[in-house]
């Protein structure tokens, strides 16, 4: 890619030094001529000047003398041009027969320029036809040779300072493609070592421009692949571990029923058969969650009575509650349009929220439930008076497998996936599900749903 740049400039140095060579020779042509025909050598330029536009506006030479003083400037250097030669004794101004009609060292003019005076005069012009004669006597006019050879030796001069340039250009240029480049080089080799599965590589980023930026967002993706990788690596850990305990229950209940230490019967086998429910669900709910994760959950809605499923929600959970005397307030607004939902799907959201707040409201105490519907969406807010959750769990509640309570474990019949389950089940509906800890105490949980 180096090497492609640096042609890149290359080729732009030369299209530029060409360019330019060809407008300097086409403008030093125009300005050579005119400064050696048009009176530049004599300083005369502005008399030329001024001679045609009389010309232009009588359409003759009538009266040219007595308004020549008026018209010629000054003996003198005109600006942009040299002094006036001291080799002019006189100038002489004839029509474009030859003859003369003024002269400043006569005041009676008389004869015609011949041949060789005409070939020494300075052209009038208008309109691109010739109209007169500017005499500059003692003046000889430069050749067509000396003309070529200034040209030549000016157009020598413009190569010589633009191959000097253009090499000077190069070097920049190299340069300049090296420093741009070498960002890009660091990027190349990250990403080779990134793709190679090390996932610590970072490149550093200088600036703010594109290439910053291109940095800042290699960095992200990396910090993301690894932080996904990490996730990926805990989650079979935590997935192993998981397995592990109800298959080692099933293992020893089954070894002691082979060597007779536990009678076969019901009660021996029941802790088997809670072992094998648990393995089904844990299993049930990494599906639903890989489902989740790839868009392929599918939801059967139908116009549901959001308000009817929270109150089946709470009459199931009502015995468990009564037996620790621990009292549901629920407020439900008093009519809401059907909601397009699946309803198992809710219920499932709504019963992990419940057996959630049951487990961390202490003996006596009250659930919090209320619906309300603003702004487009309904919120079911569920909040307990238990301890609440600690700071350093909030960011990481929803995670797979993530306990707030180290103290609960798998006998409790959790899985750990429940609240990342009933999260991701919301998002399918174009709702969320939020935590945080209530002013008053204890956690509250909101479900959002949208009223379409």
């Amino acid at each position: 890619m180096r090497l492609r740049l640096t042609f890149s400039y290359i080729l732009i140095v030369v299209i530029a030094v060409v360019s330019i060579l060809l407008l300097f020779r086409i403008q030093t042509v125009n300005a050579v001529r005119s400064f050696v025909y048009r009176g530049g050598m004599a300083g005369l330029e502005r008399t030329v000047v001024a001679l045609e536009n009389y010309y232009r506006r009588n359409g003759s030479w009538d009266g040219i003398n007595d308004a020549f003083q008026k018209l010629a400037p000054k003996r003198g250097p005109e600006p942009g041009s040299p002094a006036m030669p001291r080799a002019i004794q006189h100038l002489q101004l004839a029509d474009n027969d030859g003859r003369i009609l003024l002269d400043t060292g006569n005041p009676q003019p008389t004869g015609r320029l011949g041949p060789v005076e005409r070939n020494q005069a300075i052209e009038l012009s208008v309109d691109s036809q010739r109209v007169g004669y500017l005499y500059p006597v003692g003046i000889a006019k430069v050749s067509h040779g000396a003309e070529t050879n200034l040209l030549d030796r000016l157009t020598r001069a413009a190569i010589t300072a633009a191959l000097i340039a253009s090499m000077v250009a190069l070097l920049v240029a190299m340069l300049l493609s090296y420093r741009l480049l070498h960002p890009v080089h660091e990027l190349t080799h990250a990403a080779r070592k990134l793709a190679s599965g090390d996932l610590t590589q970072r490149v550093t980023v200088r600036g703010n421009d594109e290439l910053a930026t291109l940095a800042t967002t290699f960095n992200r993706m990396a910090d993301s692949l690894q932080q996904a990788e990490n996730r990926r690596r805990a989650l079979t850990t935590d997935i192993a571990h998981e397995l592990r305990t109800p298959l080692a229950v099933q293992r020893a209940h089954i070894e002691a029923l082979e060597d007779g230490i536990y009678a076969l019967s019901i009660e021996n086998l029941a802790p088997i058969e809670a072992q094998n429910h648990l393995l089904t669900r844990l299993v049930d709910d990494l599906r639903t969650l890989a489902l989740a994760d790839s868009g392929q959950l599918e939801l059967i809605r139908t116009p549901t009575d959001f308000g009817a499923l929270i109150q089946k929600a709470v009459t199931g959970l009502e015995p468990r509650a009564a037996d620790r005397q621990i009292k549901i307030d629920l407020s439900l607004e008093e009519s809401s349009p059907p909601l397009n939902l699946d309803a198992q799907r809710i219920e499932q959201i709504l019963n992990n929220l419940l057996d959630n707040a049951l487990r961390h409201t202490p003996d006596s105490g009250t659930i919090h439930i209320q619906c309300t519907s603003d702004s487009g969406q309904i919120c079911l807010t569920v909040r307990d008076n238990g301890p609440g959750i600690p700071k350093d769990a909030l960011p990481h509640l929803f995670e797979r497998f993530y306990r707030a309570d180290k103290s609960r474990s798998r006998s409790e019949g959790g899985t750990g996936l429940g609240l990342s389950i009933a999260r991701k089940l919301a998002q399918a509906h174009g709702g969320d599900l939020d935590a945080a800890n209530h002013p008053g105490g204890g956690a509250v949980f909101t479900l959002s749903l949208p009223l379409q």
